[in-house]
């Protein structure tokens, strides 16, 4: 379950940004997850739940958006939507799509007191 391994790096950007910038709470943690990041979100929910108890960040309404899949498919010459890895393209039906986008999670934002 790489979702502990994530919860843990969140919390470490949290409390950075909270040693850089003084916030002293965290109520809002807005977090965008590629579609092809391979990321349970309510895996991922859980973990935070528990890495975050006694941090700035505890007890902060958690935001989950998707960000969508995308790939490069050589035969159309084109950006293609892509909701698994190593799907075919959705247009010409050939394999190999070169994956573009959709493949990170990262905290988009935090609303702090």
């Amino acid at each position: 379950m790489h979702e502990m391994s994530l919860a843990e790096h969140v919390r470490e950007i949290i409390e950075d940004a909270a040693d850089a910038q003084g916030f002293r709470r965290v109520r809002r943690i807005v977090l965008e997850i590629g579609e092809l990041a391979a990321v349970e979100t309510e895996a991922l929910q859980f973990c935070l739940d528990v890495v975050l108890e006694g941090s700035v960040a505890a007890g902060a309404q958690l935001e989950f958006g998707a960000v969508p899949g995308e790939g490069w498919c050589a035969a159309c010459a084109r950006t293609v939507p892509m909701h698994e890895r190593y799907d075919p393209c959705p247009r010409c039906g050939a394999y190999g799509l070169d994956v573009r986008g959709g493949t990170r999670m990262r905290v988009s934002a935090l609303e702090v007191e």
